[in-house]
């Protein structure tokens, strides 16, 4: 019986290992996904409609955020998970109908953006429900901490492969290129997605006692009430636009071929995916190299050095443009060679290595002090992620009027806010109220 639990437990950390991959997988889908979009509909609000899909994505956290909290209180662990795997299979699916229709890109673009919407419900259900389960089955302390780390790193190199995959099968994107040009990716995202429905279903999984929330529970506050929390909340709405739009917004500058592009010869989306994956490998090993010093540096340091130090990046990139080059190491689809980049992609890449601990620091600046308020807080948390859907759209915009390396004045302004807030917004100023 012990050994049929353990292999159990093997089998539910495999699966949720997967799942943590996946909410990269296809988070990460919509910006080299759009760029087909982008050039099927061309024109001065063309990178405005290549983010459209990323938008959705994000929009749909604003919508679920709360109600998965209440989703997981009421049905419980597996129950959630299983329900947030079966929505994204009918996501992608979705997304992959909408490369079925007539020869109109507008009825097609239509379903894809409905498509990133129930995809986005999701990512947010199963990034509820995936730390805790992991945490659950480890049992806690060291363990359950070491798992959630394990599935991080995952998540990480799950986002800086997609642009890289996508980007090699796509490979050169013209005005003709449709959706059913990457339907091997969404084969195996639903591939994926079906076969963690099946297995989760027959693994038991318990839900834990701790920390439930009863009807009977009574809160005299919210975490409303905490002056750093409300300034948090804007820090996450802000940090996740920055994570999003840096990448987003320079495989779309790379990749285009005009005058006003990143100037890319070949196979510009083949690299620049991989430029922009480079990103997301930063952001890995920012993650991995964190957890070593996180325990003797605080997060208020950490947050401090790491914005301030982006946004110099993204103002040295804002100023060299394409004035300089540099040599960059990419993966062209079928090798690895060295490629010729404006030196501001460069710059935009190593802002990876700054947004990787902005996450967890500034959630543990916001929650700081909230006690039994702190679940309330992740909910409103878990809304604020569709800063990640509204900047780059926001950025876009401004890419298609004012250029790209102007569009980062968006990610800019939004990192000057996050270090205001590591050196004076995180104070807790209500100690007064009761948190036990």
């Amino acid at each position: 019986m012990d050994n049929q639990k353990q292999n159990g437990s093997i089998i539910a950390i495999i699966t949720m290992m997967f799942l943590y991959a996946m909410i990269s997988f296809v988070t990460n889908l919509a910006a080299p996904i759009g760029v087909i979009w982008k050039n099927a509909f061309q024109g001065d609000s063309a990178n405005t409609i290549g983010m459209l899909g990323n938008a959705m994505n994000f929009l749909a956290y604003l919508f679920m955020g709360i109600p998965a909290g209440k989703l997981l209180t009421k049905i419980g662990y597996k129950k959630t998970a299983l329900t947030g795997i079966a929505i994204g299979f009918f996501g992608v699916l979705i997304q992959f109908l909408s490369g079925k229709v007539g020869a109109s890109p507008t009825m097609g673009f239509v379903i894809y953006l409905l498509g990133a919407f129930v995809s986005g419900f999701s990512v947010c259900i199963l990034n509820t429900v995936v730390n805790p389960m992991l945490n659950l089955i480890g049992g806690g302390g060291n363990r359950g901490n070491q798992l959630n780390m394990i599935g991080g790193t995952l998540n990480s190199l799950s986002g800086t492969l997609t642009p890289l995959f996508v980007g090699a099968l796509i490979g050169t994107v013209t005005s003709s290129t449709k959706m059913v040009d990457v339907n091997l990716v969404l084969y195996i995202a639903m591939a994926v997605f079906a076969a963690a429905f099946i297995i989760l279903t027959f693994i038991p999984i318990s839900d834990p006692e701790k920390g439930k929330v009863t009807k009977d529970t009574v809160f005299e506050h919210s975490p409303w009430a905490f002056r750093h929390f409300v300034l948090g909340v804007i820090a996450i709405f802000v940090y996740v636009g920055v994570e999003v739009g840096i990448p987003g917004t320079l495989i779309y500058y790379l990749s285009d071929q005009s005058p006003a592009g990143g100037g890319l010869t070949g196979q510009a989306v083949a690299i620049a995916g991989s430029v922009a994956a480079t990103y997301w490998f930063l952001m890995l090993v920012g993650r991995f190299c964190s957890s070593f010093i996180a325990g003797k540096v605080s997060s208020k340091t950490l947050m401090t050095i790491t914005t301030f130090v982006g946004a110099i990046l993204i103002i040295f990139a804002m100023l060299l443009g394409k004035s300089s080059t540099v040599a960059m190491p990419v993966f062209t689809g079928s090798s690895f060679e060295t490629v010729t980049v404006p030196i501001s992609a460069l710059l935009l890449v190593l802002c990876g290595l700054c947004t990787s601990v902005m996450w967890t620091s500034t959630f543990n600046l916001a929650t700081e002090g909230l006690g039994k308020y702190t679940a309330a807080a992740s909910g409103i948390f878990m809304m604020m992620v569709v800063g990640g859907g509204i900047l780059p759209l926001i950025q876009s915009f401004i890419a298609d009027h004012g250029g790209y390396m102007m569009s980062y004045i968006v990610p800019l302004l939004a990192l000057v806010y996050m270090f205001f807030y590591a050196l004076v917004g995180c104070k807790n100023v209500n100690k007064d109220i009761p948190v036990d």
